[in-house]
């Protein structure tokens, strides 16, 4: 159907023998977008991560939560709703898989979403999210469980 590419880079800053290297790296995209990347400063002590930068762990919640906005979106659009605005205020969820693996082992969505026009009821909204997380590619691509929540707050 299609590929998709990402370059990811790393250089030396010098203190690889030592195992103090940075993880610091960058991500590259083919639109020309370049995110600074880095392990998670959870994983890997600052100053050798960069909290600043995305963490791979960050890049599959982000990932899971755009595919599904992108989906709902369409499928709304399908069913006739307007949405005005979407925010989705997601979380992974780090642990051992059934594996015994560490793993981001669930990821939660929470979408605060604003509908013009009529809003869907309850279930109506339920099966709007049901479809998109049907039709997005990202989580039929993972083990991981992906759930819509209510937004917090």
């Amino acid at each position: 159907m299609a590929a998709h590419y990402a370059t990811v880079t790393w250089r030396s800053d010098g203190a690889f023998e030592s195992g103090k290297y940075s993880r610091r790296h960058e991500w590259s995209f083919d639109g020309g977008v370049v995110v600074p990347g880095s392990s998670s400063p959870h994983v890997v002590p600052v100053p050798m991560s960069d909290p600043s930068a995305v963490d791979p762990e960050e890049a599959l919640v982000a990932a899971a939560s755009s595919c599904h906005l992108l989906s709902f979106l369409w499928v709304a659009h399908q069913a006739g709703f307007v949405v005005e605005s979407y925010s989705d205020a997601a979380e992974g969820v780090m642990g051992k898989d059934e594996r015994g693996k560490i793993a981001v082992t669930a990821i939660k969505l929470r979408p605060a979403i604003r509908f013009s026009g009529r809003e869907p009821s309850r279930e109506e909204l339920d099966r709007l999210h049901h479809e998109a997380h049907e039709a997005c590619f990202i989580a039929s691509s993972l083990r991981t469980d992906v759930t819509v929540e209510p937004p917090r707050g």
